[in-house]
């Protein structure tokens, strides 16, 4: 009985299943066919899990910062790496202790006055547009008002929606607080991952990423401090309203290239001509002589060896980044965007070197 079931099955092909293919041909095309249908599948589940991709990526900038003032700190304080970690988090702990403090004692009554301001500002512009013949009419001030704020109040109930909500920031937090203190055994997990061949190249593109973040983000963090310590020191000296306000709305949009300075321009010319003609032509010169020395000089001063980008190429994907994830999209474009650059530059050098290998044993 077991010889005929032997015989039975001597007569099977060899590899046959229901999901055999015999013809070599139909096989290649099904297996080109699985390839693109799991490319499909690869980029719908990534629609779907973008948020989540993108808080964690937000969690890698926040321990990239952290671990950029552990390494300054253990340039003048030789002591280990978790105590130079701890030591940031209780500094800026303390900073954001302050500035809600400060804000809540100050700031508010001025942030209070400021859209009565921007309406008295539009209907000095629309008298001195009617003097000069122009045909505008109070109402157009008011829509152009109404658009206006109608823009702000969605902005701030999107930044009141995170911040309230709490749950994105505290994922971000968290997460990147485990980075910062454990940085190696999560690379080491990713690069476990990926075939033997690629873990060397990808030491290597994690190791420039890393730098680069840290040289883009430490000259960022300078760049808010400075501009929105100047431009209270300067507004303040020469007695513009709402200096203190304006610093720290200056110094928090610097973190966002191009659309931060041009919002906080608007807003600081705007409270300047308040005071009169002089006060808005001085407020005018302070901001672009801030924006000067800060993106000329302090900026390329710290982060001179980070990627160069395209003003016009940030500017598109900001606004690419802000219509599809909002206000949080819109402050990792910059940083997102560096990376993807870092990473096509090392993998058109690496398979520029792989065919230059090629044509090496080709010509011997």
């Amino acid at each position: 009985m077991s010889k005929g079931v032997e015989d039975e099955g001597a007569d099977r092909p060899v590899g046959s299943s229901p999901t055999h293919i015999a013809n070599p041909q139909l096989r290649n095309e099904a297996k080109r066919a699985a390839v693109w249908v799991a490319v499909v599948g690869l980029a719908v589940l990534a629609v779907y899990v973008s948020q989540a991709l993108l808080v964690i990526f937000g969690a890698l900038v926040f321990a990239t910062m952290l671990d950029g003032g552990a390494r300054l700190l253990g340039r003048v304080l030789p002591i280990g790496r978790g105590w130079r970690l701890g030591l940031v988090l209780a500094l800026t702990i303390a900073f954001i202790v302050w500035l809600f403090w400060f804000a809540g004692s100050q700031i508010s009554q001025q942030a209070a006055q400021l859209p009565a301001l921007v309406g008295e500002q539009a209907t000095r512009l629309i008298d001195w547009l009617q003097t000069k013949g122009f045909a505008a009419n109070q109402e157009d001030v008011s829509k152009l008002v109404g658009t206006f704020a109608s823009g702000v109040g969605i902005v701030t109930r999107a930044i009141g929606g995170i911040l309230g909500a709490g749950a994105t920031l505290v994922l971000i937090l968290t997460i990147g607080l485990y980075l910062a203190f454990e940085p190696r055994l999560y690379e080491r997990g990713l690069a476990w991952m990926l075939p033997h061949r690629a873990r060397d190249e990808f030491y290597e593109t994690a190791n420039e990423m890393a730098f680069t973040l840290r040289r883009l983000m430490a000259g960022r963090l300078v760049g808010m401090a400075f501009e929105g310590f100047f431009i209270f020191l300067m507004l303040f000296i020469y007695g513009v309203p709402m200096a203190a306000l304006l610093g720290i709305i200056t110094g928090l949009l610097a973190f966002i290239p191009n659309i931060g300075a041009i919002v906080s321009g608007i807003l600081m010319v705007l409270v300047g001509f308040s005071g009169g003609t002089e006060m808005g032509l001085y407020t005018i010169f302070v901001y672009f002589l801030v924006q000067n020395v800060d993106g000329n000089i302090v900026v390329p001063l710290i982060a001179r060896r980070t990627v160069d980008l395209a003003p016009a190429l940030v500017l598109a994907f900001q606004l690419v980044m802000g219509i599809l994830f909002g206000i949080l999209g819109l402050f990792l474009a910059d940083p997102l965007l560096a990376m993807t650059k870092v990473w096509l530059t090392r993998r058109a050098n690496f398979v520029n070197r792989e065919r230059a290998a090629l044509k090496a044993v080709d010509g011997t």
